[in-house]
């Protein structure tokens, strides 16, 4: 899979496909972790202001350039990145790369444009108060992280956003939207150097850009004690999530994890969450279980939803999966069938072209490694059923785990 680095310091990954269609995007590497203390929401609300007009084009002609050609043009925020991606028809690609070059470099952030905007993403956040399943996690990140960049809310505060001014996003972009430190992708029937003679074509000059001091290193979260945590939502059920601080993305157990994870709460019906709380207890409509990973921390957080008289008895239940981990190790077959499963898992996510080469930009991003399904396969392989026992001591340890309840 070729790579570059540009003059600019801009990383460039790419992977040949066999199809008429190119996904392609800038893994910017400045998330909500990034923010200094008082810029509440900046990174997603410069995402946001990407698409508000340029140098050369105004909002219209940006949210016009790719669907008008079938395309999609699109971004997200999260704690420790901010990715502009477009799916388009490959005759099409330097249109995708002029387009969102020009969003990542060029952005203007006028006044006008940002007091109209943030009216916008005071909306969303009034949308997302309104949805305790989701905000639940937002709050468990706050007091599983207190006091630690990670532990920020991506959407920020209303009050703080409406002060914005175009200087305080330019400060902001001038900091991380820097070529060397971010990732191009694309995956696409493309010949190499038509990639790389575009990029170099539409993306800051070497002088104009490594002139300053690179972004100092991010400080990694330190371990909280753990808690539990009631707060009064008056919601129609009660919504629980518990769960304790895991390792960052470059842990040689995170495939272990990843198995263990999948066999407790993971997106299949048979997980031992669902069989127990559901299936069998009849006390919830949904349980799931999730992991988070940053370079440097990550967690592990299970929730569920369920009538207030049976949080107590579903934590019991949860208490009792998890130590079945710790005290019985998985049988052979037991283990064969969580490989299989994770395996097939992934495979089938790998075949969404979209999702891969957004995990590919990301991976090279973060981590500056190369994708490789099939190491990642023979990783998965290579858990035993003691690595598993062993990490559900660490990772299940009861002194460990923290429990917020909406009740």
């Amino acid at each position: 899979m070729p790579t570059i680095t540009l003059n600019n310091g801009l990383r460039v990954i790419f992977e040949h496909r066999e199809s008429d269609v190119v996904y392609c995007g800038y893994v910017v590497k400045a998330g909500t972790r990034n923010e200094e203390p008082a810029d509440s929401g900046m990174a997603h609300f410069i995402e946001h202001m990407g698409f508000k007009g340029t140098e050369r084009r105004r909002s219209f002609h940006i949210n016009n350039s790719l669907e008008r050609l079938g395309g999609d043009l699109n971004a997200y925020t999260n704690k420790q990145e901010t990715v502009y991606y477009a799916t388009i028809l490959k005759k099409f690609f330097p249109k995708a790369v002029d387009i969102l070059s020009d969003m990542v470099f060029h952005s203007q952030y006028l006044q006008a444009e940002i007091n109209k905007e943030v009216e916008v993403i005071c909306d969303e956040i009034d949308s997302y108060l309104d949805s305790p399943s989701e905000l639940i996690f937002d709050d468990f990140e706050a007091m599983l992280f207190n006091g630690h960049p990670l532990g920020r809310d991506i959407l920020g505060r209303s009050t703080r956003l409406r002060e914005y001014t175009t200087e305080d996003a330019l400060r902001f972009v001038r900091r991380w939207y820097r070529p060397d430190n971010m990732v191009f992708y694309v995956t696409g029937d493309l010949r190499w150097k038509n990639i790389t003679d575009l990029l170099e074509r539409h993306t800051p000059k070497a002088s104009e850009v490594l002139a300053s001091a690179p972004p100092a290193p991010l400080s990694p979260p330190e371990t909280t004690m753990a808690q539990r945590k009631t707060m009064d939502r008056n919601t129609h059920q009660a919504h629980v999530v518990l769960g304790a601080p895991t390792f960052g993305g470059h842990h040689p157990q995170r495939f272990a994890l990843a198995m263990l994870n999948n066999i407790l709460g993971g997106p299949a019906m048979n997980s031992r969450l669902n069989m127990a709380l559901r299936e069998h207890a009849g006390l919830v409509y949904s349980v799931d279980s999730y992991l988070t990973t940053y370079t440097d921390a990550g967690f592990w957080v299970t929730y569920f939803g369920c009538d207030g008289h049976d949080v107590e008895r579903c934590l019991r239940i949860v208490g009792k999966e998890l130590q079945r981990f710790i005290d019985v190790p998985l049988s052979p077959r037991q283990l064969a069938s969580a490989r299989t499963q994770l395996t097939g898992q992934l495979r089938i996510a790998d075949a969404n072209a979209e999702g891969y080469a957004l995990a590919m930009g990301k991976e090279f991003a973060h981590y500056g490694t190369v994708r490789d399904t099939r190491k990642i396969l023979e990783a998965i392989n290579a858990v035993t059923a003691d690595d598993i026992r062993k990490l559900a001591a660490e990772i299940y340890d009861p002194q460990r785990i923290s429990t917020l309840i909406y009740a």
